[in-house]
C-alpha cells in the first residue's frame, strides 16, 4: 500500500516547511551514550556476518567483473539521481542557494552528461553540495536522539535512521518516473554502495573485523557526523579515534 504518492508530494512539502518555521535549532549532542549497546551490538554482529557470508564476496565479485569506468558510471548515476532528493532537502531546510546550485548541476549532467553517468558539472564548478532528510530534520531542531546499528545500513542515530527511510523511499525522481523504470535509481543506489565496499574493502575489513570495530565505528560515525552537521562541541567532549584504535 502506498502512502504518498507524487500528488501528495506538495501537502507533505507545505506541511513542512510550516514545521520549518516553527521548530528551533536542535541542541548540540554531547558525549557517546549508548543507551541501546546491547541490541546494537547484536546488530553490528549481525551485520559483519551478513558483510562476510554475502556483502564482500558479491562486492568483491562486482569489481572484479565490471571495469573502474563502469563501476564509477553506475556511481555517477546513482549521485545524479539523488540529487532531487538533495535539492527537496536543500528546499525544506530553506537553503535555496544550494537548491538551485544543486538543481543546475542534475540539469546538466541529465543532458550533457547523458543522465549522470558522466560529471560534467563538476568540470565547471558545479560539484554537489550533499544533504540529506537526516539533516533537514536537525535544522528543523530535531534532537540527535540515541546512537543506533541499522540493518545493513550500519552506524547511525534515531534521528539520522528516520532520515535515511525517508530519502530512500521518497526520492522524488523515482516518484516521477514510469513504472517500468522507478526502481532504476534504487538499484544503482544499491549497486554503487557494492562498488564503494570493493574499493575501500582494505579499510572497511580493518573497522569490521578488528576487536574494537564496534567501539570504532560508533566513534567515527558520531564524531564525522556531528563534524558534517557543523556541531561543535567541547574539547574534552571528543575522543580521538586514532588513539582508541592503537589502544
Amino acid at each position: 500500500m502506498k502512502i504518498f504518492n507524487a500528488k501528495s508530494l506538495p501537502a507533505v512539502a507545505g506541511i513542512a516547511l510550516m514545521s520549518l518555521g516553527a521548530c528551533a535549532k536542535a541542541p548540540a549532542p554531547s558525549g557517546y551514550d549508548d543507551p541501546h549497546e546491547v541490541k546494537n551490538r547484536r546488530t553490528h554482529a549481525a551485520n559483519v556476518d551478513l558483510d562476510k557470508i554475502f556483502v564482500s564476496p558479491a562486492s568483491n565479485a562486482y569489481g572484479e567483473v565490471l571495469p573502474r569506468p563502469a563501476r564509477d558510471a553506475v556511481e555517477l548515476f546513482s549521485d545524479n539521481a539523488g540529487l532531487p532528493g538533495v535539492v527537496a532537502n536543500n528546499i525544506l531546510q530553506g537553503n535555496i542557494e544550494d537548491a538551485a546550485h544543486n538543481a543546475v548541476r542534475f540539469l546538466f549532467n541529465s543532458t550533457f552528461g547523458l543522465l549522470g553517468i558522466f560529471d560534467v558539472a563538476t568540470d565547471i564548478g558545479l560539484e554537489e553540495r550533499k544533504s540529506d532528510f537526516g539533516e533537514t530534520l536537525h535544522v528543523w531542531g530535531a534532537p540527535e536522539g540515541d546512537y543506533v546499528v541499522l540493518p545493513f545500513f550500519g552506524p547511525s542515530t534515531e534521528r539520522d535512521g528516520f532520515g535515511i527511510l525517508v530519502d530512500f523511499v521518497l526520492n522524488p525522481l523515482s516518484l516521477a518516473l514510469p513504472t517500468e523504470v522507478k526502481h532504476l535509481p534504487k538499484a544503482a543506489y544499491v549497486l554503487s554502495k557494492f562498488g564503494d565496499r570493493y574499493a575501500f574493502g582494505d579499510t572497511i575489513d580493518e573497522f569490521y573485523y578488528s576487536e574494537s570495530g564496534y567501539e570504532l565505528m560508533q566513534l567515527y560515525y558520531l564524531d564525522s557526523r556531528r563534524y558534517e552537521l557543523g556541531i561543535e562541541v567541547e574539547d574534552d567532549e571528543l575522543e580521538d579515534i586514532y588513539d582508541a584504535y592503537d589502544g
